[in-house]
């Protein structure tokens, strides 16, 4: 398992505890604690590649080395050059989204805000701000305008110009519209997409009722379904491209959906992060012999629960934002404690184990994921804040309303024909 920031612990647990062999190996320096106690690390994932039967990349930037492994008869579950540049350069993703005649949102790209405030002035509409590049990972640059004549965007632009100058770097400005953001996506086995498809709905902010800032993500609902309108309208029409590129993988794409269509916003051709560990509770086969299968060309259905699954992150200072100082005087090694024992719906993020105990490492304060499942979403719900209120762990939180929005969101979907 390569990790690029350790947020696979979870995965690489679970596939030790099915019996296989596993070592991990965390690029990002801060994180190198994660897992320790629980799975084997390693120090130098390269040397163990001729031990290994499969390698598993879980984030973007290793396509190049993923695609020269696969070429040299390695199994790699992981993505292509083709496929980090669908999430690294947004610009190349919607131009790609275009040219396989699926519809997108208006967009222009910049490189200096005054261009963008010009922009604005001439067409005035509601605006997103999004980053690109290496800053798309700063949430505290996303903005998503409310006013009809961008002048809130225009705002921000002219605040962003005198706190980063000339090093924001490239944007994008994109027309905002209104509906309901639901994504979907599915694992590719180097020849076709593998069924069922994963349909999830994502919780940014901090907050509940979507306040406070952006985060990478607090929580998301999920349902899996052999067959959907927004797949075959959007994703389905990258299966050959995908073949012809030998990606083997998971691979997300988000949209903006109401009565006038689809509309595309970014992909994700990878592992999503708490994605994965919600789906890794609605799957009900081995996960580690599942991805051996997928890297290994194999066509089959994967076994999935029926009706939802729910997730949320558990979280600690600093999270959402980066301060080594906050970190250990508020969370560094602090202790996880079950108030009755339990495992079931509780996924590792930032953790390792010393004596038997769980304490929280890294720097980010990520503490864990906690899921639900069940046949209606209430249900899954209940059981995953049930599970929440059994752990105590000092100065946590996280959000109380994951899955709310899917009483008002199914109603549209099924109105709209997308179910």
């Amino acid at each position: 398992m390569v990790s690029r920031w350790g947020e696979t612990l979870d995965l690489a647990y679970a596939i030790l505890k099915e019996g296989n062999l596993v070592k991990m190996y965390i690029d990002y320096k801060p994180a190198k604690q994660i897992g320790d106690g629980m799975v084997t690390k390693s120090r130098n994932w390269q040397a163990d590649i001729d031990w290994a039967d499969l390698i598993i990349f879980d984030y973007t930037g290793y396509g190049k080395i993923a695609t020269e492994l696969r070429n040299a008869g390695k199994l790699v579950f992981g993505g292509t050059e083709y496929a980090d540049n669908l999430e690294l350069d947004r610009n190349f993703g919607q131009s790609e989204l275009k040219r396989h005649k699926v519809k997108i949102l208006d967009y222009k790209e910049f490189s200096n805000t005054n261009d963008a405030i010009a922009y604005v002035d001439e067409f005035p509409n509601k605006y997103v701000i999004k980053p690109c590049g290496e800053v798309q990972d700063y949430k505290q640059l996303l903005f998503v305008g409310n006013e009809d004549d961008g002048g809130d965007v225009k705002r921000i632009l002219k605040a962003y110009q005198k706190a980063w100058g000339n090093d924001l770097g490239v944007f994008q400005l994109q027309r905002k519209v209104s509906g309901v953001e639901v994504a979907v996506s599915a694992f590719f086995n180097g020849h076709e997409f593998i069924k069922p498809i994963n349909i999830n709905f994502e919780h940014k902010k901090l907050f509940p009722k979507e306040l406070g800032v952006s985060t990478g993500e607090m929580g998301t609902s999920m349902l899996w379904k052999d067959e959907n309108p927004i797949f075959e309208a959007t994703l389905k029409k990258f299966e050959k491209k995908l073949a012809q590129d030998h990606f083997v993988g998971h691979i997300d794409l988000n949209s903006i959906v109401n009565g006038n269509g689809i509309y595309p916003l970014e992909f994700t051709p990878r592992f999503g992060f708490p994605q994965i560990q919600i789906q890794r509770a609605g799957i009900l086969e081995p996960i580690g012999k599942m991805l051996y299968k997928i890297s290994n060309g194999e066509s089959f259905k994967i076994l999935t629960r029926k009706g939802f699954q729910v997730g949320l992150h558990l979280v600690v200072p600093p999270f959402p934002y980066e301060d080594t100082k906050t970190f250990n005087l508020f969370s560094k090694d602090a202790v996880v404690v079950f108030k009755k024992p339990m495992k079931e719906g509780v996924h590792p993020m930032h953790l390792k184990m010393v004596n038997g105990e769980w304490l929280i490492t890294g720097n980010s304060g990520i503490v864990m994921v906690v899921t639900g499942t069940g046949t209606t979403m209430k249900e899954a719900q209940k059981l995953m804040y049930n599970r929440t209120s059994n752990i105590l762990v000092n100065n946590s939180y996280y959000r109380t309303d994951i899955g709310d929005r899917w009483a008002e969101d199914s109603d549209k979907l099924w109105a709209w024909n997308l179910l």
